[in-house]
């Protein structure tokens, strides 16, 4: 136990020769190579604009090394880029539903068949582990492709009794997190519907979006079909904001989610958020608790808390409540954490400076308000990147800052309750409503909890699992509207 400067306490979790049996894996570094370019421009109308104007970086997070320069997109390429999707919408719509259909279809098999590629030049830009980009988010990407080609041809099947028609053009702004699974959530609904698309990736990790449309031309899609433009927020505001765009997708931030409602508010513009979380997982004493061990770890820690639906506030029975924190604290050990391109390793990098920052003083906070704050591991961390230990608080109230605020990092507020009321009540006393975990092995208590819970997606015995087939989406702050399955067709269609 170490007392820092501040006088606080925290506890650092052993090494995992403790536990385990000392063994320590050798380095099995991803072999795949990826070309990037020095300089992206912004794809419109099916070609690459030349490169003028204002450019950034976009990092490594694992080395700080610049990967390239983005250009930062002006009023003007913006647009361009709504004038080309309006002028390609018509005939987009027009064309046969299944001809639509294999435009996606194709998409999805070269998504598959450059997996590694993407996989790779996913984890050099968000800094998330190997395993993770090769093992389910590209997966799920092709998943979500090949799902909505399935519908462009089935609309009137959808809607019965309707007569299902485009939005128009659709500006689409996706986050940090998930890049590349973010832009097929957003964009295989909108094409497979009729719609033309302009999106937005976040300025940290925008090259599998760019790459993305770079197979989109390799697949011949109609000119203007789908844009990228890429930039700060200063274009994601400019994008909401155009007259010519019909329909807006954000997720994101809470804060920039209300500014863009607001912005849009009395526009007459189509609009569906998915915002910030809080989300709680509920291991009651019945429950298989190596089971809920590895949900919680999955849910949180193997994506570095980089989600928005990220199980971050653990309530446990108090029956069990030591049992559970010894078996967290074990599990916790035995994390690895890394560079993101070993496919041995658990825990990857932060994605940015400044989400590295937000993230420690979140830290300091949780211990300056009485809470202890356990760490993994005691090793050094890299020189050279953005690294934060896996965590977790003991002693944490609900009114402390770290059981109501959205963190965003490998951060676990370890909470306790008596009675299945008490539980439902402190996991939904809080503004957002995204998602939650409940753990037991009574399946009548399943239902009875996930109906009083305030989440727009409830797991039972499981955690951040995910379906084409299945609606995503919250409520409260976390947002409105759904995305997968039927139901996030009915964002992209009018009647």
């Amino acid at each position: 136990m170490a007392k820092p400067a501040n006088g606080t306490t925290t506890i650092a979790s052993p090494p995992a020769a403790e536990f385990a049996s000392g063994w320590t894996y050798a380095p099995a570094p991803e072999s795949v190579k990826v070309q990037i370019k020095p300089r992206y421009t912004h794809f419109i109308n099916g070609v690459w604009t030349r490169a003028t104007g204002e450019t950034f970086p976009t990092l490594n997070p694992a080395t700080e090394q610049t990967l390239c320069e983005i250009s930062q997109a002006t009023g003007g390429d913006v647009d361009k880029a709504v004038a080309a999707a309006g002028a390609a919408q018509p005939k987009w719509a027009a064309l046969a539903p299944g001809e639509r259909a294999k435009y996606l279809f194709r998409l999805a098999r070269r998504i598959q068949e450059r997996a590694r590629e993407l996989s790779v030049l996913e984890t050099m830009d968000s800094g998330k582990p190997i395993k993770e980009s090769r093992d389910v988010d590209i997966p799920l990407v092709a998943a979500h492709f090949f799902y909505h080609a399935g519908w462009a041809d089935k609309l009137a099947y959808a809607f019965p009794g309707r007569t299902p028609r485009p939005v128009g053009v659709c500006g689409q702004i996706i986050p940090w997190n998930f890049p590349l699974l973010m832009a097929a959530w957003k964009l295989a609904p909108a094409l497979a519907c009729g719609n033309c698309v302009v999106l937005k990736p976040a300025e940290t990790t925008p090259l599998t979006a760019l790459r993305l449309a770079e197979i989109i031309e390799e697949c011949d899609f109609p000119p203007g079909v789908v844009n990228v433009i890429t930039g700060d927020g200063r274009t994601g505001a400019t994008l909401a904001s155009h007259p010519g765009v019909h329909k807006v997708a954000f997720t994101g931030s809470t804060e920039v989610g209300k500014k863009i409602a607001a912005a849009t508010a009395g526009s007459g513009k189509r609009l569906t958020l998915e915002l910030g979380g809080k989300s709680p997982h509920i291991i009651f004493e019945d429950a298989s608790l190596d089971q809920a061990i590895e949900g919680i770890i999955a849910g949180i820690y193997f994506n570095q808390g980089e989600v928005c639906c990220a199980g971050s506030r653990l309530f446990v029975q108090e029956s069990i409540l030591d049992d559970v924190t010894s078996r967290l604290r074990r599990r916790l050990s035995t994390l690895r954490v890394g560079d993101p391109l070993d496919k041995n390793t658990d825990v990857g990098a932060v994605n940015s400076r400044a989400q590295l920052d937000t993230i420690r003083n979140y830290l300091r906070l949780g211990a300056d308000e009485g809470a202890t704050l356990h760490e993994c591991g005691t090793a050094p961390l890299p020189a050279k990147g953005f690294w934060c230990r896996p965590s977790f608080f003991t002693g944490v109230q609900p009114s402390h800052t770290i059981a109501r605020e959205e963190i965003f990092g490998p951060v676990l507020s370890v909470l306790s309750f008596r009675t299945p009321d008490e539980a439902v009540a402190r996991a939904n006393n809080t503004p957002y409503g995204l998602a939650a975990g409940v753990w037991t092995d009574k399946g009548g208590k399943i239902f009875d909890i996930a109906r009083k819970l305030k989440a727009g997606v409830v797991w039972c015995n499981t955690y951040n699992k995910f379906d084409p087939a299945s609606p995503f989406g919250g409520y409260k702050e976390s947002g409105f509207g759904r995305e997968g399955g039927l139901h996030g067709l009915r964002a992209y269609v009018d009647f």
